[in-house]
């Protein structure tokens, strides 16, 4: 099932403002919240939709790839192999917590258990890929070094049959509120606390192998579901394969960095491909039929008798994919006629014999005058 349109989720225009996205999404949130609409599974699904648009459209390089190129350009297409899986409810709530406020019974963005959600770091990948790979997709398999839950523990940070105490400062909330005296009166703030770091507990007797950390560096294989179509600079997010949140916490993403490799014949224009041909005197006088490169093999080329210099040749759909649109682009070959650098005297007699021959005169067309005519003004 295809994504809805992020500002149509959080009903903006495309070029309201940050704050009036703020607003917006805190609109849709408070409205779809799980405490206002226990058990409904649809609230629930709105409000992690909202989330993720938000999530989008709050960060500018984020929302300019989600404008360029839609879901794709962030990762969150449907179909689109594994990029953007969505948002959990702790994800939403350890992200975009502050967002609330003090509703919902004053948990601030907390989660509904109080205590702070460990967040996982993001890890940034380069994954180059050829021609080829862009125009067709491809799976690539790579190594990240990262930190992974600890199986010791399963990612807890405590021995087996530890018990957890509660913390004697905020009282297993998580976070403490002072009261200080001001020349307006009494002023109230609610903070992270400092003893527990916003868990509301501490382990007893920590795990051996994290040390009570929950997390662990190890080599991990991921799988990477890439989209036709994508180009160098874009970046793709694998929703949760970053490093994993201290004592089960919720993980980061993995940014992955496309980088396009150079291709000895082809070069890339947007959705097109350029391919500079060249062919003799003689076959551009008599024409010939040539093979030039494609992405998938060769194709051949007619040239029609009297083709000149610069002639550029379209091959249909025979460019890349765009990847939030159907079709292809097209191969453009521009054709260049290669005049010999030396010529033995064979050669050469039997050119001089054509010097005065009328069709080897220069006889260009107003159209061949106009376009000299431009080009010489450009250069001046």
């Amino acid at each position: 099932m295809a994504k809805r349109d992020y500002y149509e989720i959080l009903e903006v225009d495309r070029n309201a403002s940050e704050t009036d996205i703020k607003k917006a999404y805190r609109k849709m949130a408070l409205k779809f919240h799980p405490d206002k609409n226990p058990d409904d599974k649809k609230a629930e699904d709105m409000f992690k939709e909202a989330a993720e648009a938000y999530e989008v459209l709050s960060n500018q390089d984020k929302r300019a790839r989600y404008d360029r190129y839609g879901h794709e350009g962030v990762g969150g297409a449907s179909g689109a192999g594994g990029f953007g899986g969505g948002m959990s409810m702790d994800d939403i709530f350890s992200q975009f917590g502050d967002i609330f406020g003090g509703a919902f019974g004053g948990f601030g963005g907390q989660s509904q258990r109080g205590r702070r959600v460990n967040k996982g770091s993001n890890l940034r990948v380069k994954v180059r890929l050829n021609l080829q790979e862009i125009a067709l997709g491809v799976e690539k398999k790579i190594k990240v070094n990262k930190y992974v839950s600890c199986k010791h523990c399963s990612g807890t940070g405590a021995e087996s049959g530890t018990a957890y105490s509660t913390c004697s400062s905020c009282h297993g909330s998580g976070h403490v509120t002072r009261v200080t005296n001001t020349f307006l009166g009494q002023m109230q703030t609610t903070s992270t606390c400092p003893t527990c770091g916003g868990e509301g507990r501490s382990i007893t007797r920590q795990c051996v192998d994290c040390h009570g950390n929950g997390i662990v560096r190890e080599e991990d294989i991921i799988t990477l579901n890439i989209p036709a179509g994508v180009a160098e600079g874009m970046q793709l997010s694998v929703s949760g394969k970053g490093n994993a949140g201290a004592r089960s916490g919720v993980p980061g993403d993995l940014i992955v960095l496309v980088e396009e490799e150079k291709h000895p014949e082809l070069e890339r224009d947007g959705n097109n491909l350029l391919h500079n041909l060249f062919i003799s005197i003689v076959d551009a006088a008599i024409g010939t039929q040539i093979e030039v490169p494609t992405i998938d093999g060769k194709a051949r080329l007619k040239i029609s008798p009297g083709t000149q210099p610069g002639k550029i040749l379209r091959l249909k759909g025979k460019g890349l994919p765009s990847i939030n649109s159907y079709g292809n682009g097209d191969l453009l070959v521009n054709v260049n006629v290669w005049i010999p650098k030396e010529l033995n005297k064979e050669e050469k007699r039997i050119l001089e014999s054509l010097k005065d021959a009328d069709n080897f005169k220069p006889n260009p067309t107003a159209a061949e005058r106009s376009y000299f005519d431009r080009m010489k003004e450009f250069f001046s």
